[in-house]
This record gives structure tokens, sequence and C-alpha cells, in this order.
């Protein structure tokens, strides 16, 4: 790479470790830019890319030069449907509870990617500033931003995300996904690993069972159901807010 080259594009959202929908393969290729009037590389595996956008800054990600997260996200806009790029800011704006060794979170700010989407006037500028809207503090993973946004367009009450959960007595039962506090409803994204990692499948069991135990009601909803019947799924969570006394 030339010395005023730098990673963009999906290179830059994986640097970043956004969860894009499908894995890496071969046929991406790696997204490298660079600032006009200079010319894009053009090589074998290599997508140029010419950039007129002044708002980029490039940072150092791994010791590798990259498009800043906030810019990023804004180039996603023109890849990534709707509930994706929603899930990318959720990713970038997270405040983990256990933050990574060597990583420093949030990637970007909420004010910074209102403040980029304000000065980016890239093609799909509109489709940024609408995600933008949905975007949310908590969540800890891409379905889980998608649980929630098919749960919102179905007009259920909007959840707190990830939010610790005690007994009565003080004792820390875990943490809910999405929480409906007032109507004492818990909806969780129930991942692979959960069911593949015996340790982990067992914290889950004794949290859940916690839950039901303090008067909760967890509704568990697995991959294939988010990603293949999602509106089944958002029925089961309507159900149970309805029987805890929900009303549209």
């Amino acid at each position: 790479m030339r010395e005023d080259e730098f990673f963009c594009g999906l290179t830059a959202a994986r640097m970043w470790r956004i969860p894009l929908p499908d894995e890496f393969r071969r046929s991406e290729g790696v997204h490298v830019g660079r600032m006009s009037p200079n010319r894009a590389s053009r090589a074998r595996g290599v997508r140029g890319r010419e950039f007129s956008d002044t708002g980029i800054r490039v940072e150092r990600r791994y010791g590798l030069r990259v498009t800043d997260a906030a810019s990023t996200w804004c180039h996603l806009a023109g890849v990534l449907s709707h509930d994706d790029l929603v899930a990318a800011g959720d990713h970038l704006i997270l405040v983990p509870k256990k933050v990574q060794p060597g990583e420093v979170r949030p990637y970007a700010t909420i004010e910074q990617l209102t403040d980029r989407v304000r000065s980016y006037s890239g093609r799909h500028a509109r489709s940024a500033r609408r995600a933008l809207l949905d975007i949310r503090q908590g969540a800890e993973s891409r379905p889980e931003t998608i649980l929630r946004l098919h749960m919102m367009r179905a007009g259920l009450p909007e959840p707190e995300l990830n939010v610790d959960i005690f007994s009565a007595s003080g004792a820390f039962l875990g943490r809910a996904d999405s929480l409906f506090r007032g109507f004492r409803v818990i909806a969780e994204y129930d991942g692979e690993q959960h069911r593949t990692d015996s340790v982990q499948y067992n914290k889950d069991m004794l949290r859940i069972e916690g839950f039901v135990r303090n008067k909760w009601t967890p509704i568990r909803v697995r991959k294939g159901q988010l990603f293949g019947d999602p509106a089944a799924a958002v029925a089961r969570v309507e159900g149970a807010l309805r029987d805890a006394g929900w009303r549209p």
C-alpha cells in the first residue's frame, strides 16, 4: 500500500469488528481507498475507491490505516440493509459491560455518528439518516438488534436493552437482552453458542430458571425463527405482553 492509502468499506468494517450479515469470502476482496485527485489502486483482489469526502479521518487499527468508525458506518449505507446498518451503529456506540483487552470502546459515540451523518453527502446519505434514528445504546449483538427492530415495527413497546435483573432480596439474577419492565417480560435471542457450549448452556439455563422463579416471563427466540419467521417470534413476545396486560 502507498503511504496515502487506507482500508475502507467492508474491509474497514471488519477491522472495526462490525457484525456483517456474511462471512468473509475471497470474492469480497480488500477495499482500499485514496483521497481524490489521487487514483484508486487497481490490482487483483483489490477494490480501489477514490474519496472526495473531506470528513474522512484515517486512524490506526492493528497498526494499519483505516477510515474512522463513523465514516466507515456512513459508507456501509450503500451496501447494508436498514436493519444491518442499525446493528452496525449499535455495535460502534456500545459501551460493553466487559471490554476486551487492547480495545477502546465505544468506537464512536452517537454524537459522533450524528455529526458525521450531517456532513455526509454520499449517494446513500438518506439511508444513513434513517438508520441513525433507530440506533440504541446497549445492544450486544446483531441478532439482538434485529429482534428489537422487528418488535418495534410490529408496534410493541420499546424495550430496555441488556439490563441487570435482581431478585426482591437483591440477588443478581442475570442480564436481560430486551426488557419490558412494566410487564415483567424478557425477550432473549438464543444463539447457537448457547446450545453448543455446555458451560454457557448451563449458565443460561440457571439464569432463565432464576427469572421464572422471580415472576419474570422470558421468551427465548432461536436463530431459525428470527431469520426464518420473525413474525412468529414477535407474536410470541406480543402474546406474553398481552397476558401481562399490555394493549396497543
